[in-house]
């Protein structure tokens, strides 16, 4: 159904090229990334009191290549049972299916290769095809390229945005590190979403035509954030009930990651004011094009998301403490609901009392 391969080589050759910069200042790149990540673990593990294992292998900072080549291995991982379901419901020739294959191979490298140019650092949540969870922790990884062209884009100081950069990411390391259900339990919402995939022809055609709609809505539109994204629209009833929970546990996840990075930000970083509010204007002036992009592929849902789900910590955090705030961490149970990251004493209501 698709051709993983193609997909890395058309991702790859149709990334465009990060920063002109020397080869001097590429390798203070890697090694500034490389000492921030480091201190980033002590900053974060004092304010959260969070503990989370650390080895040669926990961090890496690569290219845009590789970053592309690390997420057609997750996104494997996770289609494999949507991918298993809809074989099982071919009825095509393989000639047909190895042409919708290395179709589908090629579109998915061209959403790679504009996702790579995007992303300043990420948690390597799923781990490469065919390994299980524990076959080897998850990894912080830092696209060096696109911390050096955001820095040069916003005339910040290197050396203040990359250790910003990186206590955000590291958080999201310590989240899944500290805490040992929780990787298990995102591919377990994961695999459940992906076994209610509707492999019914009609009801398939009936929402890509919505999902059409919504591509000519969001191009014709306002460029506002209020909208549906393509992964809302083809869902069935029962996935939309999964991604809420989903939806809930990222805003979580994203929320705590700022607030930490804004939490330890001022007394380590001089310039985090200046940083952040460039980074937000930086959001905010998207291209059209970009804007679009942006809308159908659900990520102004995920910039709503940091700011929802930072709300919600810091509320939790000042009505409690911090030690209160990490009941979140003790069990699935404790995750907070859609409806519960807009009203926070709820929460603290139900898991505190």
């Amino acid at each position: 159904m698709v051709d993983w391969d193609l997909a890395v080589t058309t991702g790859t050759w149709l990334v465009r090229p990060g920063p002109v910069v020397s080869r001097a200042e590429a390798k203070a790149a890697v090694a500034d990334l490389r000492r921030f990540a480091e201190q980033a673990q002590r900053h974060v593990r004092d304010y959260t009191g969070m503990v989370a294992p650390t080895d040669g292998s926990s961090v890496a900072v690569i290219d845009r290549p590789a970053w592309i080549r690390a997420n057609a291995a997750g996104f494997q991982t996770v289609l494999e049972p949507v991918i298993d379901k809809l074989s099982k419901k071919n009825t095509g020739s393989a000639a047909a299916t190895a042409v919708g294959a290395r179709v589908t191979g090629a579109q998915t490298g061209s959403l790679l290769a504009f996702l790579a140019t995007k992303v300043l650092g990420q948690y390597e949540l799923f781990p490469p095809y065919g390994q299980s969870l524990d076959a080897r922790p998850g990894r912080l990884l830092l696209v060096a390229p696109n911390i050096v062209a955001a820095e040069q884009e916003m005339e910040v100081d290197p050396s203040d945005f990359r250790l910003w950069v990186c206590l955000h990411e590291e958080t999201h390391r310590v989240q899944f590190g500290a805490v040992p259900w929780l990787r298990e339990h995102v591919m377990s919402e994961i695999r459940a979403y992906a076994d209610e995939t509707d492999v019914d022809s009609a009801a398939v055609l009936r929402r890509l035509w919505a999902a059409a709609g919504a591509a000519y809505e969001a191009i014709r539109g306002d460029g506002s954030e209020d909208g549906t994204s393509l992964i809302e629209i083809v869902q069935t009833p029962a996935q939309r009930e999964i991604l809420d929970r989903l939806t809930a546990l990222m805003s979580l996840l994203e929320g705590h990651a700022d607030y930490v990075m804004d939490g330890i930000g001022p007394a380590v970083i001089p310039s985090v004011a200046e940083i952040r509010a460039k980074f937000q204007r930086r959001r905010k002036d998207a291209t059209r094009l970009e804007q679009v992009a942006r809308r159908l592929l659900g990520i102004e849902a995920k910039l709503r998301q940091y700011r929802d789900g930072e709300r919600f910590v810091r509320a939790v955090v000042e009505q409690t403490d911090m030690a209160t705030f990490n009941k979140v961490w003790e069990r699935p149970e404790n995750l907070p609901t859609r409806a519960e990251l807009s009203d926070p004493g709820t929460w603290v209501a139900r898991v505190h009392g």
